[in-house]
Order: structure tokens, then sequence, then C-alpha cells
């Protein structure tokens, strides 16, 4: 049997995480354990902790690594790889998320045919549209592309289309096979929060390493649940809008520097029209000051994060 670790980031929401466990207990693959790495404190941790049961109905472990520092989304995947070094597949899993009962199966089926080293499926929105299929990285502007967005979920999709189009998995959903951590190492931890999983593939991808999709694995994402990035474009807050806009150009500094020069007054105009357009001038300033902080290649948790 193959042993699946699922690997859970968790920030000061354990209902959430409740639910996230709940349909996870309902998977029809059940060879798998759960770690959970909660970045929210310490006080946040004991919270979680009184919640947690320590299996699931079906006898699945579940564990809550001791650590109380804010570790960063990587940071935190890291740690809950870091836990498990022995499994065969781990698979990375939003708290704001709800896997279908086959995702799991789908996406160990898919690894399985040994042609690629990392899969991602479907994720999609509670409204029943595609958030995406996977994701393409366009390096001269800096920007991402959701493949499949805004399509039903239920619309057939050519696996093979999208695996030819896509250089990059959501870190929402993500199974990651042990070759894939061997060659390409772990999460950059210094991205803190957003675009380290584009990084990830990228670099996976330079040395060799592919990416799969499996359009069986289903994945319901209620996107921004933990940050509040779902909200709307001038009711969102800081930090998402600050880091998004800094790690792009890490991105394009990680992977591609030569690109740099002009991928980053790219990056600045589409920022400007983006924000301009909707009126959202307060967002506009933190989307600026996360530019020019990626610019200066700051990196971390922002100094003004408590």
């Amino acid at each position: 049997m193959t042993q699946v670790v699922v690997c859970i980031v968790s920030f000061r929401d354990p209902p959430l995480i409740a639910h996230c466990l709940a349909a996870l207990a309902q998977s029809t693959f059940t060879d798998f354990e759960v770690v959970i790495c909660e970045n929210g404190g310490d006080d946040a941790r004991q919270r979680l902790a009184a919640t947690l049961p320590n299996r699931l109905p079906a006898g699945q472990p579940i564990a809550l690594l001791e650590q109380a520092a804010n570790l960063g989304y990587a940071g935190g995947v890291n740690a809950c790889l870091a836990a498990r070094p022995d499994a065969d597949f781990w698979w990375v899993l939003n708290p704001d998320t709800r896997a279908d009962p086959e995702a799991l199966e789908a996406l160990v089926e898919r690894l399985q045919r040994g042609d690629c080293e990392a899969a991602g499926g479907v994720l999609y929105h509670p409204n029943g549209r595609v958030q995406a299929y996977g994701g393409r990285w366009n390096t001269w502007c800096a920007r991402a592309e959701s493949i499949g967005f805004g399509a039903p979920v239920t619309a057939p999709v050519d696996p093979r289309f999208v695996e030819s189009r896509m250089n990059y998995l959501l870190g929402a959903c993500m199974l990651i096979g042990r070759s894939f951590v061997a060659t390409a190492g772990l999460m950059r931890d210094d991205y803190f929060l957003y675009a380290e999983e584009i990084e990830w593939c990228l670099r996976a991808q330079a040395k060799g390493l592919r990416l799969g999709f499996a359009p069986g694995a289903r994945v319901c994402h209620g996107q921004g649940g933990t940050t509040g990035s779902a909200t709307s474009l001038r009711a969102r807050p800081p930090l998402p809008i600050y880091l998004d806009e800094r790690n792009k150009l890490h991105v394009i500094r990680d992977t591609a520097p030569f690109r740099l020069l002009v991928a980053a007054p790219m990056a600045f105009i589409l920022a400007c029209a983006r924000f301009a357009r909707r009126g959202a001038m307060r967002q506009w300033k933190h989307a600026m000051a996360g530019w020019w902080a990626g610019v200066c290649n700051r990196r971390g948790a922002p100094t003004w994060l408590q």
C-alpha cells in the first residue's frame, strides 16, 4: 500500500480545519495520515489541539506539529514534509478546501503511472465554477494564468491539453512524490506566503521533473479563506496584496533573472491598471509597497507584520 501524508498549514481557524478533515474522512483512498502545522502562535495551536481528534473515523492518524512560530506557508509545508520524511507521497492541501471523495485516489493513480513527479487536480469554487486545472506562469509580465478559470466543474477537460499548457501546480492542492523533493529540494520559505509553489514547480521543471493533471481529482476551494484574499479588491487587507506583488518579482529573480528588467516595469503597469480600474487606491498603495519590496529583493515576513 502507498502511504500518503496530507500536509495542512493552518492559521487560527479550527472550524476550517474541521470541515477539511470531514471531507478527508470520506476519501475512497484510505492509506494516509494527516499532519498539521499551526502558524497562528502557541495559543492558536492549543485551541486547535483541543478540537482535533487523534484519528479520523476510519483510523487515519492526525498529528499537530509542536512548533509555535509562524513559519509562513512554505515553511509550514516544509515542516510537515520533514515530520514524515519516509512517505511515498505528500498531499499539500489548503485548510479551506473540501476534497471530493475520489480526489486523492485520482491523484495517486496519476503519479503511479510514472511519467510525472507531482500532480494537481480540478480546483473549483463553491459556486461550481473552476478556479484552475493548473497554472501558466508568464515570465515577461510576472503574472499567473489559471487554466480553465470559470468553466463549469462538470465540463469535460482534455488532460493532455492541460499538461501541455501548465508549468506550475496551485498550492491549494498538489500531490508531491519523493523524487520531486529529492531532486528539486524544499519550498523556499523566504517567500513567506504566495507564489512559492510557482517557483518550486519552475525550479523542478528546470531540473527535468514533470507535472501531471488528474481530472478526477476535484477539490472545492474557498479561496482566501485564511488570508482574506477572497474578498472584493477594494476590501482586501494589506498582507495578501503586498506579498502577491512582491513575490511575483521574486519568482522572476529566482528562475529567470535576465528577464527582471522587463518584468518589473510590466508588473508595475499591470498593478496600476488593475487597482486604478476598480478605484482601489488604498490597496494600490499596498501593491506598490510590495512591488518596491520585490525590486529591492526583500524577503521573509514583512517587518510590519505582527
